[in-house]
């Protein structure tokens, strides 16, 4: 790494030094650079600018958003190799992996570029008067999403790239035209400054003000939990753990003015096998599931962390295959750490059986890839094993009969995604478990695998409660960017007041909901 790790506000870089923190470079196991934790000073300029840019920001175009999100994007680009030997270093991550991240990343930017430009993403609305209807003449209603304000970002730790401090949460709360505040994740604080370099050279070319963005590094619950606190923010994006998302949901609640936190945390990503694919498929699905429940680690919050299918082969044949996969290294010791804590729980417990892998002790940043198993009588007695396991590690629900299968459906509490692995569509028992999956899913698969978020309008990254604090929202897709929004209504309002987008001419030529109907056409002037 080239340069010191720095946080950066309102187009300065700070450094502070009241205290320090290192990140930590899991495949060599030991500290990389210091870098100084932000305070109470350093949050207030960064709140108090980006209160001084929402004003600036309303008056930008669509084009000149549009425009900002791409200089940014490519400005990520010019970062060039060492932001993915930074990213290496920080992570464990391999070379490939956060390539393939840096795309991703720099694809959403565009195309929340691309939706702002169209333009039709604000749902602008109008309902035209109707001075004669009776009893009660109706007035002229319209409406259109607007930026809420200052939003705060908590960067996350398994994507330093696609959910960092210029990932999704960051881009949907830009593209909704709203100044961040970003709280860097402590294990990637040198990624960090790399990206607010980006952001820096996107502010200065396109114009954009100052408080537009700032960078606040630091590592304990004490920097966020102020930030939140802050009356400056309006909302929160987070992506991590139940416990830090429930933690910043209660302070934003106990605030004198709540605001929204839109949180995406844990899910076990249940994958139901039904009896004709175990019988038809048993060797690919067990190959399949290997790979996903291996792959990064573990660290993926789609990992499919319960195997639920009636008794059989599968639980030798998923072993076998887990244990041929190569070990990897998780992303920093504490993550290692509550990992090997959680297994030790599981292999304590007389009603689960070890088949694949286990806790170790000699080498905690390299789990073992672990399969265990449990009968479903036990498992529906035990509801600490809906709790996630956030790594390499899955847990195979062995049931007497499909009828089985839907308790244990009914069990689950709020995930990210489901999986049924089934040909047999006409079957009622697969249309019950898809019906049952639906209400504590946000994403429901059929004959795959849930690793893998494709970045796209129709997907939906989000789920009830634990999976995240609003099963409406989705932090994936252009759709995440309604989430930084709130709604405005204008009643018999003159055209010249009105929005852009709400006035009659229609100047920018989007697609309204205009009394009842879609139309790109301009309102009649006496409407």
């Amino acid at each position: 790494m080239s340069s010191t790790p720095q946080s950066y506000i309102a187009g300065q870089w700070h450094s502070p030094t009241a205290s320090t923190f290192s990140s930590w470079d899991p495949t060599a196991d030991q500290a990389l650079q210091s870098c100084g934790t932000c305070g109470d000073d350093e949050i207030a300029l960064a709140c108090a600018a980006a209160v001084s840019a929402t004003n600036e920001l309303t008056k930008k175009t669509p084009a000149e958003l549009a425009g900002f999100l791409r200089q940014l994007a490519t400005e990520i680009e010019a970062l060039g190799d060492e932001l993915i030997t930074t990213g290496m270093s920080e992570t464990g991550l391999p070379e490939a992996r956060l390539q393939g991240e840096r795309g991703r990343t720099c694809g959403q930017i565009r195309a929340f570029a691309d939706m702002v430009e169209e333009g039709s993403w604000r749902q602008a609305s109008i309902d035209t008067a109707q001075p004669d209807r009776a009893p009660l003449p109706k007035p002229d209603v319209r409406a259109l999403l607007n930026p809420i304000g200052p939003v705060a970002v908590f960067g996350a730790s398994n994507f330093p790239f696609a959910f960092g401090s210029l990932g999704g949460d960051s881009a949907a709360a830009l593209a909704a035209g709203n100044p961040i505040v970003v709280k860097g994740h402590p294990s990637h604080p040198m990624t960090s400054t790399l990206f607010a370099k980006a952001m820096d050279s996107a502010i200065k070319n396109c114009g954009f003000p100052a408080g537009t963005f700032s960078l606040l590094q630091g590592t304990g619950n004490a920097l966020g939990g102020a930030l939140v606190e802050n009356s400056a923010i309006k909302a929160v994006g987070f992506t991590g753990s139940v416990a830090g998302g429930r933690a910043l949901m209660d302070i934003a609640a106990k605030r004198p003015q709540p605001i929204p936190v839109f949180a995406e945390m844990g899910s076990i990503n249940p994958v139901f096998i039904l009896p004709d694919a175990l019988e038809s498929n048993l060797n690919l699905i067990a190959t399949g599931l290997a790979g996903s429940i291996s792959m990064g680690v573990g660290q993926f919050c789609t990992s499919p962390g319960l195997i639920v299918t009636l008794k059989g082969d599968l639980g030798e044949q998923l072993a076998n295959e887990l244990s041929a996969q190569a070990r990897g290294v998780m992303l920093n010791p504490g993550i290692a750490e509550s990992l090997q804590t959680s297994l030790s729980q599981r292999a304590s417990n007389e009603a689960i059986d070890v088949l694949a892998g286990g806790p170790v002790g000699d080498q905690p940043l390299q789990p073992n890839n672990t399969l265990m198993r449990i009968d479903a009588e036990r498992f529906l007695a035990t509801p600490e094993l809906l709790h996630e396991v956030f790594g390499p590690a899955a847990l195979l629900v062995e049931c007497d009969s499909v009828a089985q299968m839907q308790q244990v459906a009914k069990a689950m509490e709020g995930n990210l995604t489901a999986t049924i692995h089934t040909q047999d569509y006409d079957s009622p028992a697969v249309s019950e478990l898809l019906q049952q999956l639906s209400r504590v899913a946000g994403r429901v698969l059929f004959n795959g695998y849930p690793t893998g978020v494709e970045v796209c309008p129709s997907m939906q990254h989000g789920g009830p409660y634990p999976a995240s604090s609003f099963a409406v929202a989705t932090s994936v897709g252009t759709a995440a960017a309604t989430r930084f929004t709130m709604r405005n209504a204008y009643q018999n309002c003159p055209d010249s007041l009105l929005p852009a987008e709400l006035q009659n001419a229609n100047p920018l030529g989007l697609w309204r909901l205009v009394d009842g109907q879609f139309t790109q056409t301009a309102v009649s002037q006496e409407a």
